[in-house]
């Protein structure tokens, strides 16, 4: 029987949690290229929208490639030992709301009670996974790159920049609940929600990146 060393293992394990990253985040691409979905704005309109339409299949591929390729990394940190506590637990918070994302899809607000029971979750959810993640990615930078301050520093002000992306929808909430407006309308929510998304992914890819053994040592 054909053994593999364990950290070729881990290396392919990890590139395939990138490749299942992108392949993710292309897909969500294409459906902004392709008709129908091509017709809904990607400035205003948020990326859960693609759940609504004819392409449901692929948001929800996109959706779970992400979230598996997200376990793989992350499982692999964890057996390193480069994967603090917290960070595992944020890291599953972000998983798990993707997987939850994609149970209980967006309803369309216009023929739905706003006290419908799926919608409510979904966008829980979303919140708590747009927000663990880069959470997660601030935690687990010491450990994950101990000797990379570079990569570390990438990887901390990725996320930083995550954050600072929904520090704008928070924002204008708060605008909204003071001047009695929806706060959805304040702001190019669909362009800020990708960016984010999009902020998210990347700092991912660079925590997952594979280390050199030197790289793993600190100094």
């Amino acid at each position: 029987m054909v053994t593999f060393p364990a950290r070729r293992v881990s290396v392919a394990i990890s590139l395939t949690g990138i490749a299942a990253l992108v392949l993710g985040a292309g897909l969500v691409l294409l459906l902004q290229v392709i008709p129908p979905t091509d017709e809904i704005s990607v400035t205003r309109r948020t990326i859960s929208e693609y759940g609504l339409s004819d392409h449901k299949w692929v948001f929800d591929l996109a959706v779970l490639l992400v979230a598996a390729g997200s376990a793989a990394g992350l499982l692999v940190l964890h057996r390193q030992g480069r994967l603090p506590a917290p960070a595992a637990i944020l890291g599953t918070l972000w998983t798990v709301g993707l997987l939850v994302i994609v149970a209980f899809p967006k309803p369309d607000w216009a023929t739905v009670s706003r006290a419908d029971f799926g919608g409510t979750l979904h966008r829980i959810a979303s919140v708590v996974a747009f927000v663990a993640l880069p959470l997660a990615v601030l935690v687990a930078a010491r450990a994950a790159f101990p000797a990379s301050p570079g990569r570390r520093w990438l990887a901390r002000v990725l996320a930083l920049v995550s954050l600072g992306w929904f520090a704008v929808i928070l924002g204008a909430v708060v605008v909204a609940a003071t001047s009695d407006g929806r706060w959805w309308t304040l702001i190019p929510l669909g362009l800020v929600e990708r960016g984010m998304a999009l902020t998210e992914l990347v700092a991912l890819g660079v925590l997952f990146a594979p280390v050199g053994e030197r790289s793993r040592q600190p100094r």
